[in-house]
């Protein structure tokens, strides 16, 4: 059996490290993100131990230096890297050069040159060769996303409300007219899809989103709804959450929507 490579991205950005990610897991490739922060990748690394990793050559916690010398120190093997930067620097690009990278690349560039340059430096050989249409691709990129949004929100996986805000999120950005009738139309389509009621739906989405605040990264849940929502009330609304990643999944992949 052929092995999957696994890649771990260290940027959770829609921009960057989602939209990276969702183009890799197209090539075959099992594609993780987790926050821009040495010392998160390091622990990741230790629990994943990807092929690859992809990592910015600035960030806190630990550099990209600092965090190849403790991946040689903790790690059983060290992975392929490539780092990427904002700028173009040649004693950065021979500092992460010597000290292990495989390769440099600077930002802006298209997540294809990247996807590229991942399997050139696995030598080309995935596990699938499966070709997409915009039809095909765009909706598997959006739930990728959406997905890996919520799990790193801090949703587990096993409650009702996991899938429940997963579909309407989903729902959401292919049809805006959703999220502006909440109670008549998103919740009795989502109940209809589970078979069961829409105040369920609604509970259980309530419910999914009061664990996130409890319990998830509070970085992360700063990053995606810190300057959107009433700080009075803490927690957004299931609406307020619904509405806002899906606003942003709608920008994202605007220009990549087939018409209908």
């Amino acid at each position: 059996m052929t092995k999957q490579f696994k890649i771990l991205i260290g940027d959770d950005s829609m921009e960057n490290g989602l939209a990276w990610a969702s183009l890799l897991k197209q090539k075959g490739m099992y594609a993780v993100t987790r926050p821009r922060n040495g010392r998160i990748i390091l622990e990741t690394l230790k629990s994943e131990l990807p092929d690859v990793l992809i990592i910015d050559a600035k960030m806190p916690e630990y550099d990209a230096v600092s965090l190849m010398g403790k991946m040689k120190e903790e790690l059983p093997k060290m992975p392929i890297i490539i780092v990427v930067s904002s700028y173009d620097s040649p004693q950065v690009e021979r500092e992460v050069m010597d000290a292990g990278a495989k390769y440099y690349m600077v930002r802006p560039f298209e997540p294809t040159a990247l996807s590229q340059r991942v399997e050139n430096l696995l030598g080309g050989s995935l596990n699938v060769n499966v070709e997409y249409n915009v039809h095909e691709t765009v909706p598997n990129d959006i739930e990728y996303v959406v997905t890996e949004i919520i799990h790193q929100i801090g949703i587990p996986a096993h409650i009702k409300g996991y899938h429940y805000l997963r579909t309407a999120i989903l729902l959401s950005v292919d049809d805006n007219e959703m999220i502006n009738c909440v109670t008549k139309l998103l919740y009795p389509t989502v109940a209809k899809k589970y078979s069961t009621t829409s105040s369920r739906v609604e509970r259980a989405i309530r419910h999914a989103i009061e664990i996130a605040w409890d319990r998830g990264d509070v970085e992360i849940l700063n990053g995606f709804f810190g300057y959107t929502i009433h700080t009075s009330r803490g927690k957004p609304t299931n609406s307020e959450f619904i509405a806002l990643i899906a606003d942003k999944l709608r920008l994202q992949f605007k220009n990549r929507m087939p018409l209908n």
